[in-house]
């Protein structure tokens, strides 16, 4: 029997993951016969179909693949730390960090302007995403530190408070919220307007919620004029007088000091929640990945 090697590993997961040879190919970097032919030589080597085309574009696990791919992602994994645990000084300087919608603009920057000046040798590379996505990027092993404004899986996962955040509610700068802010008005009062929310796997969207139970309420009883995913949009919309949104004190801080926006309090009591590092437990954190954990640890 043939040996399975990592390139065949790769191949299959990449398809299995994109469902499809042509996205699969770009994602490692590969031509589309190369990684057709590392996951043909799999399918040989096991004996097995992994794979099974559901349309013309789309291809499925069979049931024999979704047996081999978890085996295969913890095999690619293990690699991965294999490379971290005996890493060199020179070349353990690549933080992977990932980080949600609120932390990537307001925190991250900050943190990696500080940690370059500190360590200038050290190689950020940055992937985004709601704190859902983040959540997959670190059990994918995609990135190895992520920023989320959500604990979402506390098993197997370490959760560091860095920053604390307040959620308030933005409106357009108009007579009318004015009047209703110099009469001391409170976000609470404010959500039977129309509403332009994050997305369902935000750090944002699961605060609101859990707020919302609180006082009785539920998301689905809002007037959710849109839904998006990207802050500028939702700012933009929101100057427009599309509706109203509750979102981070720090997104919204330039435009509520410039005039552009009116921040409303969410409560008598303010809305507030944590910003978070999250790693996987069950990783050997790097030199440089320890250094800056360490460097931003919030100290109580």
């Amino acid at each position: 029997m043939s040996s399975v090697t990592l390139k065949q590993l790769e191949a299959f997961v990449a398809v299995a993951e994109h469902g499809s040879f042509s996205r699969a190919a770009e994602s490692v970097f590969l031509s589309q016969s190369t990684l057709s032919a590392h996951v043909s030589e799999l399918s040989n080597t096991l004996g097995r179909q992994l794979f099974v085309r559901e349309n013309r574009h789309y291809l499925r696990l069979t049931p024999e693949g979704e047996r081999v791919y978890p085996i295969a992602k913890r095999i690619l994994f293990d690699c991965g730390e294999l490379t971290v645990l005996f890493e060199k000084k020179h070349s353990g300087n690549r933080l992977l960090l990932g980080a949600s919608t609120v932390p990537s603009q307001c925190i991250l920057p900050s943190y990696i302007e500080i940690f370059k000046k500190e360590k200038p040798d050290t190689r950020f590379e940055i992937r985004g995403g709601d704190s859902a996505e983040i959540h997959r990027l670190l059990k994918e092993g995609a990135v190895r530190i992520g920023f989320v404004g959500a604990v979402m899986e506390t098993d197997g996962y370490a959760y560091i408070p860095v920053a604390d955040d307040k959620l308030v509610l933005i409106t357009q700068n108009n007579t009318h919220f004015k009047k209703l802010k110099k009469h001391g008005a409170l976000g609470r009062n404010l959500l039977n307007n129309p509403m332009i929310v994050r997305e369902d796997g935000s750090g944002t969207d699961r605060t609101l919620d859990n707020y919302l139970s609180g006082i009785g309420n539920s998301v689905k009883e809002l007037d959710i004029a849109a839904r998006v995913n990207n802050l500028e949009t939702q700012k933009q919309m929101v100057k427009r007088g599309v509706g109203v949104a509750v979102m981070s004190e720090l997104a919204a801080e330039q435009e509520v000091i410039s005039g552009e926006l009116l921040k409303f309090e969410m409560d008598e009591k303010p809305l507030c929640r944590k910003i978070y590092m999250v790693y996987k437990n069950d990783i050997s954190l790097s030199d440089t990945e320890q250094a800056f954990v360490s460097r931003f640890v919030k100290e109580d």
